[in-house]
């Protein structure tokens, strides 16, 4: 029986990924961690989380290793814009409050996940943990500018997936530690930016999970530390 955990799962992307892996396997032992007050359900339980506490983090990965070793763990949180804090078109428009929110949220949080999470998983079976990351993290896919925060914020969450993968490789024979990137999801993070986003290209919550559920199902063990877009593609640093 597989031991699951979804952090963000009251978001468009997590609360599909809870329903879909419930579809993919009944038995399972699923978790959703929030900051929202979500019901429980027949199908999985939720638990508030606080994103700003470590020591809420540590609980919650207390009680998602409750049935055993974890099998699987997705983090899909994130921020791209959120009341006045909006993507920089310009270096003119970087505040300190507003960057350090979007690390918090984008690196820092993930990192602490991680750092409570892994230990949680199993070492001798096949497991998996992933972040949602952007391709936008990319330095060497990088042609526009702009976004300073959240580029920055995705390119270090890159890196501490890397820094996790060589860290756990050494133990964690089958762990594997991966970012990945959903493309442009019908959510209230891409609504402002999907105008010129082409109609295939455009997921519903529901399309993304599914696509990113078959990444992770094809990833092998020398994968671990690398970003790998909807379409198993890999996206270079």
């Amino acid at each position: 029986m597989s031991n699951i955990a979804i952090i963000g799962s009251s978001g468009s992307i997590g609360s599909a990924l809870l329903k879909a892996l419930y579809e993919k396997d009944p038995e399972a032992n699923l978790y959703g961690f929030s900051r929202s007050d979500v019901e429980n359900t027949d199908h999985f339980q939720q638990v508030c989380i606080d994103y700003q506490d470590e020591e809420s983090i540590a609980k919650a990965a207390q009680e998602a290793c409750a049935s055993g070793p974890l099998d699987l763990v997705i983090v899909a949180t994130g921020v791209l814009h959120q009341g006045d804090l909006l993507p920089e078109k310009s270096v003119k428009e970087i505040k300190a409050s507003q960057m350090a929110k979007v690390l918090e949220v984008n690196t820092i949080f993930p990192a602490l996940v991680a750092k409570h999470f892994l230990p949680k998983m199993q070492k001798k079976t096949p497991a998996t943990f992933a972040a949602l990351s952007a391709r936008v993290g990319s330095i060497s896919d990088n042609r526009l500018g702009g976004w300073y925060a959240y580029r920055a914020s995705k390119a270090a969450l890159n890196m501490t997936i890397k820094n996790l993968a060589i860290e756990y490789g050494r133990l964690y024979k089958a762990l594997k530690i991966v970012s990945l990137h959903p493309g442009t999801v019908q959510s209230t993070l891409s609504k402002p930016y999907s105008a010129h986003v082409a109609p295939e290209k455009y997921f519903t919550p529901e399309e993304a999970a599914s696509k990113l559920l078959n990444v992770l199902e094809h990833l092998q063990f020398e994968d671990s530390g690398k970003c790998f877009a909807w379409d198993q593609s890999e996206i270079l640093p």
